[in-house]
C-alpha cells in the first residue's frame, strides 16, 4: 500500500445475507456428498460437486452438477434426495430463519442437480498415463498482509468481526431483537501503510418489528467498541446504523439470493485482486477453490516467515492440465528476497498441481460449510482440517531456503 496517508474500506456480509445463505446451503451439498463417501467408504478424491443455490421468498432451488457415491443417486434414488432437502433446511434452520417470508420448515424445495458432464469429467479425470487435471482454466490470487494477527487487511478483519459478535449474541439469546440478515463496511485511516483509526463504520442489520433505528444503534454500538482497538471508534457523525431507517422484511423475502456472489467478502475486501471464480458449492478438483488456498497458503507462509510485509501470488491453471500454467509472486517493494527466486522456492516446496493442492492441503473431506460466511482466509486452523490453509507450516522450510 501507499506510504502516503489514505482512507480504505472493505465490507462484510452476515451469514443471513441471502447470498450468504445460498453459499452456505451450496457448502452444506458439499459436506454431505463427502461424508456419503466417507460412510459408504467411496474414494474421496473422485466426488464431484458443483452446486448453485437460488433462494427467494420461502424458495430454495438447487441447481448443478455432482458424481456420488454407489447408492447415493441424487437424481434418481429418493432416499438420497430427502438427505439433500433436509440438508438444506437444516442449513437454513441453523442460520436462525423463522419468519413469515422465509422460514427453513415452511420453504418451497426444488431439487434440480443431475450428474457431471462426461466432457468435463475426461478433461479432469486420471486415466492411463494422464494425470488428474483441473477442473476449468482460471486465475486464482493469495494474499497475506502484516498489518494484522490474522495476516489479513484490517478492514476486512474487523468487518468480520463486527458480525461474528452479532450473530453470536443472536444465537446466544443475548440480543434477540437482531435478526440473521446484516451488513457491516469500516473505513479505515492508514499512515506508513498501518491502519491508525477509523474514519467511518457502517452496520445494517436486521431486526425484529417495533425497535426505533435509535434502539438499534444503541444496540450495536457496543459490540463496535468491543470489537475496533481503543481510540479507533470513528466520530459521532460517521458511525451508521440502519442509515434508511426500519429495516424488518430481509434475507431472501427482502432480496433474491444466489451462490458465489459475495466473493470480494470471501477473500480480502478489495486489498487485493481477485481471479473472478467463486468458491461455494465446489469440490476442490475446481481449482477455483483448491488453488485460490493454496495461494493464499504460500502468501501467508512467506508473511510469517518474515520474507516480507506483503505478498500477492498468483496461479493460472488450462481444464484438462495438471501442471499450474504460471506462478508470479509480487512482495509490493516490501520483501527481503527476490521475488523469482521466491517463485521457484514455493513451487519446489508444495506441489501445485490439483491434487497436490488437496493432497498436501487434505481438502477431500466434509469442511466448507463452515466457510461459507465470515471469510474464507484469516480463520483459525480446526483439528478436522478446516481451515488447513491457515497454517504457517511451511515457514522454517522458507526460512532455510533464504538462509
Amino acid at each position: 500500500m501507499s506510504s502516503r496517508p489514505f482512507v480504505f474500506t472493505s465490507e462484510s456480509v452476515s451469514e443471513g445475507h441471502p447470498d450468504k445463505v445460498c453459499d452456505r446451503v451450496s457448502d452444506t451439498i458439499v459436506d454431505l456428498i463427502y461424508q456419503e463417501a466417507i460412510d459408504r467408504g467411496f474414494d474421496t478424491s473422485a466426488v464431484r460437486v458443483a452446486c448453485e443455490t437460488a433462494a427467494t421468498t420461502n424458495r430454495v432451488s438447487l441447481l448443478g452438477e455432482v458424481r456420488c457415491p454407489d447408492g447415493f443417486n441424487v437424481e434418481t434414488d429418493s432416499a438420497a434426495r430427502d438427505k439433500v432437502e433436509a440438508a438444506v433446511r437444516g442449513a437454513v434452520k441453523s442460520i436462525g430463519y423463522e419468519q413469515d417470508g422465509f422460514h427453513w420448515e415452511n420453504l418451497d424445495f426444488s431439487n434440480f442437480l443431475h450428474g457431471q458432464s462426461a466432457h468435463i469429467a475426461q478433461g479432469v479425470d486420471a486415466s492411463g498415463n494422464k494425470e488428474e487435471g483441473a477442473g476449468d482454466q482460471g486465475i486464482m490470487f493469495g494474499y497475506a498482509s502484516a498489518e494484522t494477527d490474522e495476516l489479513m487487511p484490517a478492514t476486512l478483519v474487523y468487518s468480520h468481526k463486527i458480525l461474528q459478535r452479532m450473530a453470536e449474541l443472536r444465537h446466544s439469546g443475548a440480543r434477540p431483537e437482531f435478526e440473521p440478515d446484516a451488513k457491516s463496511q469500516i473505513s479505515l485511516r492508514y499512515e506508513d501503510g498501518k491502519p491508525v483509526g477509523a474514519t467511518s463504520v457502517v452496520v445494517s442489520t436486521q431486526h425484529k418489528d417495533g425497535l426505533s433505528a435509535n434502539d438499534i444503534r444503541e444496540l450495536v454500538r457496543p459490540i463496535v467498541q468491543e470489537v475496533l482497538p481503543a481510540g479507533w471508534f470513528p466520530p459521532e457523525d460517521e458511525f451508521y446504523v440502519n442509515p434508511t431507517g426500519t429495516f424488518v422484511i430481509g434475507g431472501p423475502d427482502g432480496d433474491a439470493g444466489l451462490t458465489g456472489r459475495k466473493i470480494i467478502v470471501d477473500t480480502y475486501g478489495g486489498a487485493a485482486p481477485h481471479g473472478g471464480g467463486a468458491f461455494s458449492g465446489k469440490d476442490p478438483t475446481k481449482v477455483d477453490r483448491s488453488a485460490a488456498y493454496a495461494s493464499r497458503y504460500l502468501a501467508k507462509n512467506v508473511i510469517a516467515a518474515g520474507l516480507a510485509a506483503r505478498c500477492t501470488l498468483q496461479l493460472s491453471y488450462a481444464i484438462g492440465v495438471a501442471k499450474p500454467l504460471s506462478i508470479n509472486v509480487n512482495l509490493h517493494d516490501t520483501g527481503h528476497v527476490d521475488e523469482a527466486r521466491l517463485e521457484t522456492v514455493l513451487a519446489e516446496i508444495m506441489d501445485l498441481t490439483p491434487r497436490g493442492i488437496r493432497t498436501h492441503l487434505d481438502l477431500n473431506k466434509p469442511i466448507y460449510a463452515r466457510t461459507a460466511a465470515y471469510g474464507h482466509f484469516g480463520r483459525t486452523p480446526e483439528a478436522d482440517g478446516g481451515f488447513s490453509w491457515e497454517k504457517t507450516d511451511l515457514v522454517e522450510a522458507l526460512k532455510s531456503s533464504f538462509a
